[in-house]
């Protein structure tokens, strides 16, 4: 490779938290293979927050103007001025990889199972939609493209500002949690990403765990306002709620503060694996939407995934909606968090 090739590295990920943060073991691999090289990453705008600061990316390009993609040859100049020599696009649509094709960048690589593959100067072929990995392994493939040996995934840490850790105590205050109270966190929304755990469900385990002497927070985007309150209220009101009240950063920071979070298959769980939260989750019996795939990286994890073949509506066949996650039990998942709870408690003692 010529030193341009070297110089200035690209990652693409445009589209939601999750996917984001499952891409971000792709930095500490790169500055392995290319030390003292600059890595930038474009993103939307609603992500950039997230990754701002993160160890070893030195800029972040918008795709969006907060609401719609930035024009074509917005973009398209933006890229060129920084004169990119090697581009990852881990998230392929024809107008990126065209992009990436006109803003002259020699290493352009994507992958070879789209029709307009042939844009892209080194292609891996690999079907993510069989789920047969974990989408951060299908990510640091793309690696592999350029030499990189890949041997594990690297573990990561978020970047929070003082601001955003000031911010996350704020919250504990006015929801009136004291110091050494064990916060447990509820996130019943996945934003149409996955199946979802009933709202019903998320109350009854609320209310049992306020009964154990937690403290209990609903947390969800400003969206997911109505969702957060019907949990609350099927709660009797043991749980508190807390949507659309903070920034991402501020949002990990306050993730980072409990004993545990639980959640549907969505971004704010892998904030929370990466935070070292421990994390109870809920799948679908959908392959590309696995655990296998999509799981929590983290190995303080209790998983459960739905049966389809025990609903009555699916009988076994395509899941035909949030009927299957049914087949997960409160009491189930009571059982998980008390064991998680419980290990949590004795590791603060110790």
């Amino acid at each position: 490779m010529k030193d341009r090739e070297f110089e200035n590295v690209l990652i693409v990920r445009t589209d939601r938290i999750g996917d984001v943060v499952l891409t971000l073991p792709m930095v500490p691999t790169l500055h392995a293979k290319f030390p003292g090289r600059k890595i930038s990453m474009l993103l939307r705008s609603s992500t950039q927050e997230l990754v701002d600061g993160f160890t070893g990316l030195d800029s972040i390009l918008k795709y969006d103007d907060g609401k719609t993609p930035k024009g074509f040859f917005t973009v398209l100049s933006e890229l060129r001025e920084r004169r990119f020599g090697m581009v990852f696009v881990v998230h392929p649509t024809f107008r990126l990889a065209l992009l990436m094709l006109l803003a002259g960048i020699p290493i352009r690589v994507g992958t070879g199972y789209r029709w307009y593959s042939f844009l892209f100067s080194r292609r891996v072929f690999e079907h993510r939609r069989t789920a047969g990995k974990h989408e951060a392994e299908y990510n640091l493939s793309l690696l592999q493209a350029i030499g990189c040996n890949i041997r594990s995934i690297p573990s990561i840490t978020l970047s929070l500002s003082q601001a955003a850790k000031d911010a996350a105590a704020q919250e504990v205050s006015r929801l009136g949690i004291a110091g050494g109270e064990m916060l447990v966190i509820l996130h019943p929304g996945s934003g149409g990403s996955a199946r979802d755990w009933s709202a019903q469900n998320f109350g009854d385990l609320a209310r049992t765990l306020n009964s154990d002497g937690c403290k209990v927070v609903v947390t969800g985007s400003a969206l997911e306002r109505p969702l957060v309150e019907e949990v609350v209220r099927r709660s009797n009101g043991s749980a508190a709620a807390s949507a659309g009240r903070l920034s991402l950063k501020e949002l990990a920071a306050f993730i980072g503060s409990a004993r545990l979070f639980i959640s549907n298959s969505t971004g704010p769980l892998h904030i929370a694996a990466a935070m070292g939260t421990p994390v109870i989750a809920f799948y679908p019996p959908i392959q590309e939407c696995s655990p296998l795939r999509w799981g929590p990286l983290t190995e303080k994890r209790i998983v459960f995934t739905a049966d389809n073949a025990l609903c009555e509506r699916c009988k076994g066949g395509p899941c035909q909606g949030n009927d299957c996650m049914n087949q997960i039990t409160v009491d189930q998942v009571l059982r998980a968090a008390r064991n998680m709870l419980s290990e949590a408690e004795t590791q603060v003692k110790s």
